[in-house]
């Protein structure tokens, strides 16, 4: 599973998305990261997670085999810190402080990091993929979970009471976490050493 790639933290990470007009947030590949190490898609492959990325058809064009191999390392850096992350049952949602001036924005990107990110990562790709019935249901679970996020976006604009709003969001961030971090002691770490992927 170890690459040997040195995350090179979260500003530079941030720089390079930029550089290669990457529109999904940093947060979103994370935890779509979380997803794909947790996925029983075992043909999936970091590559095949990284293009996701980018809407099809747009994926950069590495120029040199030089700068190829930059990316895939500086991509792989992350996966290995995920995975770290994964392997301790530490898998997180970003910190964030919900206050009135984001709250429409917290969910929106809340959403895509829940459903967007580690359930899109989990399926890899395939929603056809044979689980136990327990797994499929937890799984659906967690989108139930990201919809609520999704619901309050749309109706927060007609919502007086900020600290009930902040009291649900935060209820849900822990439903969410709680969630990823049974999938992952349940489904993910009695095989976690077997988890092989490399870039190809």
């Amino acid at each position: 599973m170890q690459t040997e790639n040195k995350y090179i933290g979260d500003d530079k990470f941030v720089k390079m998305l930029e550089h290669y007009h990457c529109e999904t947030p940093l947060s979103v590949i994370k935890m779509r990261f979380a997803g794909a190490l947790c996925s029983p898609n075992l043909d999936l492959r970091p590559s095949d997670v990284i293009s996701s990325f980018w809407p099809e058809g747009r994926s950069p064009r590495l120029e040199t085999k030089e700068e190829a191999d930059l990316f895939f390392k500086f991509f792989m850096g992350l996966w290995d810190e995920i995975f770290h992350q994964v392997k301790q049952n530490k898998v997180k949602l970003p910190s964030v402080k919900y206050s009135q001036n984001n709250l429409q924005e917290a969910c929106a990107l809340r959403y895509a990091e829940v459903e967007l990110g580690f359930v899109e990562g989990f399926w890899g790709g395939k929603k056809d993929l044979k689980i136990p019935a327990y797994l499929a249901e937890v799984i659906d679970s967690l989108s139930d979970i990201a919809l609520v996020y999704n619901k309050l976006e749309k109706k927060l604009d007609s919502i007086e009471k900020l600290a009930e709003i902040k009291t649900t969001l935060e209820h849900t961030d822990a439903m969410a976490e709680k969630t990823i971090s049974f999938i992952i002691e349940n489904s993910v770490l009695p095989r976690i050493e077997s988890l092989q992927r490399v870039v190809n």
